[in-house]
């Protein structure tokens, strides 16, 4: 396997692809990717240390993958034990999408795998915003919540950083744990988006293989590069079905009436 650097410079998708199936196998905190010369800062965690042209090569294999192999099993489950989509083709919900879902499970199921401590007063907050929906006071929360992340008596406390230390180095030795279990909650969220009228428990996995696979790749993401990464690529990749049905609506909507 070619050697990761400590920056994006030289580095191939191929690369990439090799080091996310290596860190499927045996996840790790280390090596961290820098945005140019920001590693170890706040800014290293939030401004996407990957070239757009990642991201979207990220987003069109997954699309692919998703297409080809994962959403046919999907679909396949769903006829099987009479699940159904709640999308509404006719009101699709953009910016719920595009914006808000990809910052609120970001935080809930990625954001803590580096900062692991901020999940004892982050996660329980973010999860009670992520089911409450994108009202207009939940909005107000997350953005106070984002910028209680940057605050330096949360990030930069070393007297507390000495205490927890110890705990780290625990985490550390199970991190291979959380990263799977994070993984396998965020797909299992996903079941909200089905009607699953009696479907049964063991074809509910299959339901979620996309989101299951989806949830590695912008795990590691958001390990080896920064929640900015993650996000901007959970915002591509939910952006691409959503257009895919709306052009269809627009264009073929004989179609979408079948």
């Amino acid at each position: 396997m070619r050697k990761l650097a400590t920056t994006n410079r030289g580095l191939l998708f191929r690369d990439q692809i090799r080091d996310f199936l290596f860190f499927v196998i045996r996840p790790s905190l280390a090596p961290r990717l820098s945005y140019r010369h920001t590693s170890g800062s706040i800014s290293s965690d939030w401004l996407s240390a990957l070239r757009p042209a990642f991201l979207i090569k990220w987003a069109l294999f997954l699309w692919l993958v998703n297409i080809v192999v994962l959403g046919p099993l999907a679909v396949s489950a769903a006829t099987a034990g009479g699940a159904e989509h709640r999308l509404d083709v006719h009101a699709i919900p953009w910016l719920q999408a595009i914006i808000w879902a990809p910052i609120i499970e970001e935080m809930v199921f990625r954001y803590s795998l580096r900062r692991i401590f901020s999940a004892l007063w982050l996660l329980p907050l973010a999860v009670v915003l992520m089911f409450s929906g994108p009202t207009v006071s939940a909005q107000l929360m997350l953005v106070a919540l984002l910028l209680v992340c940057w605050w330096p008596a949360i990030r930069g406390n070393r007297a507390l950083k000495a205490v927890l230390w110890p705990y780290a180095r625990l985490y550390s030795r199970h991190f291979a744990i959380v990263f799977h279990v994070f993984s396998i909650a965020f797909a299992a969220v996903h079941l909200h988006n089905f009607n699953l009228s009696g479907t049964p428990l063991s074809l509910l996995p299959l339901l979620v293989l996309p989101q299951w696979l989806t949830g590695m790749v912008l795990g590691w993401m958001r390990v080896r590069y920064g929640i900015g990464s993650s996000i901007l690529l959970h915002s591509i990749f939910n952006s691409g079905p959503l257009l895919l049905v709306w052009l269809i609506l627009r264009y073929v909507p004989d179609i979408a009436a079948l």
